[in-house]
């Protein structure tokens, strides 16, 4: 059976209209009332609205995301009573999630849930394996759902949680949901003095809660439930103090510094953006850039990695009016191991179902105008236009050259070539390429030179991709583009307009033909990489806290930077972070000297960290 939107259905609705799950046998929500028994077991079990009252930030973590129902109910509560500015992080976990389709059916049983209800469903997360996050920028609320089993998504979450809602199934029906293992890692993601609710008093349930280190208790039941269970571990929370907010600067100004800047506004704080040329002076000033994922047949972290930061940038840039130029990118079978390797990826639980499609010669060539290979549809992949991709997101900047970012008491100075102080900042990001290692010499960078190919002769159906790239701009084509090493010329040459059109020339010749005539201009860029090819992404290590560096994102800042800019705004806030550990340790810039460290090598600590 499918759902209307295609999918394999988990639920079967009952004579009343309620969903059941096929995998589990039970309802999802209580056949007396979904609604008040959320609001009775888990917010008033967890005890809020009062638990968030005078906080400036606050955490929940549940087991079993369902319906949304339980989530969607808090988002009611917190929308009612909330502080002015505060912001809510929620983190959910669900092995088996519903469509948008079923869980709005669901929801519909409370009209008064109704705005609530189409806001969460109409950014509800796929099924693809990994983090997915839901934007509710109008209640300063963000969600968190990691597809995947229980304790996977608690071992990947960066934590802690102020309260806990236990909403799996009953223990009988999910076991899993219920280990000591579960119970344990809960405890370790959780903050001091935090809380948690259930409607489970089932023994094992209160025995492995204690010695965990809550304090439970038995509690009135709802409904024909006769009674539910709230838990507590010692001490009470400790408060952030609401107070001036931190004062963040971010040195440059393409995408990597405009992702950073829009990041810290959706956690409530305008940052201060810096750079000696202005927005997109650098590799972020193409006429178009192409948001795709790097594909690894591997399906390991690395390929995790790039699938969701896709899934982010598109689901942002989506939503940033205007920037989308084109979407769906097509990806030609050049290679040997092509097939091989495109079959893996377009089968993969990484991506969503038909978010990789293969297409034969024949479709591929419908859609190209001309004769091609056979190839790999990515359908979430974007062209977008970089100034106005900056343009939305970008702070107000501040035309100066940093020089050099030193420590002081309680921050940061910036200062110029003079010493002279440009500002003043509790955080500084680091997100100008390869003009961070100046600043901070120990983040491992390497230039690399590019130089794109475009013309306003043409045009050109669909972004595709085959070694090099063929994209629409606003006004014509640009295609490319050149990776040379080290060399850090900028100056525009005709050998790489050749080079170029020879990329094309082994993929489409007939496409080569057309672009031969046409008139070329040149984009050329430095463009900063790392020696494993992965970005860095997190604090500049061997620095005193609050230095943060996002660079290294190559030819994929626009696929990348959007999820990377988030994670590095949620460490300098100490927000949970919306990547899994393991992916965050993939981008840690710290990730060398560990290696080194491992070898026995010396690490070089920063010049200025004492």
């Amino acid at each position: 059976m499918q759902d209307p939107e295609g999918v394999v259905s988990l639920v079967d609705w009952d004579e009343l209209d309620r969903p059941r799950s096929r995998r589990y046998g039970d309802l999802y929500f209580s056949k007396d009332d979904g609604l008040g028994e959320a609001r009775a077991v888990f917010l008033a079990g967890c005890d809020l609205p009062a638990a968030w009252s005078r906080r400036d930030h606050y955490t929940v973590g549940e087991l079993g995301f369902g319906t949304g129902l339980t989530i969607v109910a808090l988002l009611e509560l917190w929308r009612r009573t909330r502080a002015p500015d505060a912001r809510l992080s929620i983190f959910s976990i669900e092995a088996h999630p519903l469509t948008a389709g079923e869980a709005m059916r669901a929801l519909a049983r409370w009209p008064q849930l109704r705005p609530l209800a189409a806001a969460v469903t109409a950014r509800w997360p796929g099924r693809a394996r990994g983090f997915h996050r839901i934007d509710l920028p109008d209640l300063g609320a963000t969600i968190d759902i990691a597809v995947m089993e229980v304790a996977e998504g608690l071992r990947a979450w960066s934590g802690p949680a102020d309260a806990w809602f236990l909403d799996g199934f009953a223990p009988a029906l999910n076991p899993d949901m219920w280990r000591r293992e579960v119970i344990d890692l809960v405890a370790a993601r959780s903050a001091s003095g935090a809380s948690a609710a259930s409607y489970s008093v089932a023994g094992a349930v209160r025995r492995d809660l204690g010695e965990a280190g809550f304090t439970v208790h038995r509690r009135p039941g709802f409904g024909a439930k006769r009674e539910r269970l709230e838990a507590r571990l010692p001490q009470s929370p400790s408060p952030r103090a609401v107070g001036r907010p931190p004062r963040v600067a971010i040195v440059g100004a393409g995408i990597a510094g405009a992702a950073l800047s829009r990041a810290f506004r959706a956690l409530g704080i305008e940052a201060t953006v810096i750079d000696a040329a202005g927005p997109g002076a650098g590799a972020s000033g193409a006429p178009a850039a192409l948001a795709a994922p790097r594909l690894d047949a591997g399906l390991g972290p690395q390929a995790a990695l790039f699938a969701q930061a896709m899934r982010r940038a598109t689901s942002i840039f989506g939503e940033t009016p205007s920037v989308v130029i084109a979407r769906q990118a097509l990806q030609l079978e050049i290679a040997a191991k092509d097939p091989a390797r495109f079959a893996a990826i377009a089968a993969s639980a990484l991506f969503e179902p038909d978010a990789m499609r293969r297409l034969d010669s024949e479709a591929m060539a419908a859609a190209l105008g001309e004769a091609s290979p056979a190839g790999l549809s990515i359908e979430q992949a974007l062209v977008v236009d970089p100034r106005l991709v900056l343009g939305a997101w970008l702070s107000e900047t501040v035309r100066a050259r940093v020089a050099a970012v030193r420590p002081r008491e309680g921050g940061w100075r910036l200062t110029d070539e003079a010493g002279e102080t440009i500002l003043e900042a509790d955080v500084v990001c680091l997100a100008a390429a390869m003009g961070c290692t100046e600043l901070a010499p120990e983040l491992d960078l390497t230039g690399v030179r590019g130089q794109a190919s475009c013309t306003i002769d043409l045009s050109w159906p669909r972004a595709t991709i085959f070694g090099g790239y063929v994209i629409a701009t606003p006004v014509g084509v640009m295609f490319g583009a050149t990776h040379d090493r080290g060399d850090s010329a900028l100056e525009a040459r005709d050998a790489d307009h050749a080079r170029n059109l020879d990329t094309v020339r082994q993929a489409l010749p007939r496409l080569a033909e057309r672009l031969a005539g046409a008139r070329l201009e040149a984009w050329t860029a430095i463009r900063a990489t790392t020696s494993d090819y992965l970005p860095l992404a997190g604090a500049v290590p061997g620095s005193p806290g609050g230095l943060f560096a996002l660079t290294g994102l190559g030819s994929r800042g626009f696929c990348l930077a959007p999820l990377l800019a988030e994670h590095v705004a949620a460490l300098a806030m100490q927000a949970p972070s919306p990547m899994p550990r393991a992916l965050a340790d993939l981008v840690d810039p710290a990730r060398f000297a560990v290696r080194a460290s491992r070898k026995g090598r010396p690490v070089r600590p920063r010049p200025d960290a004492a």
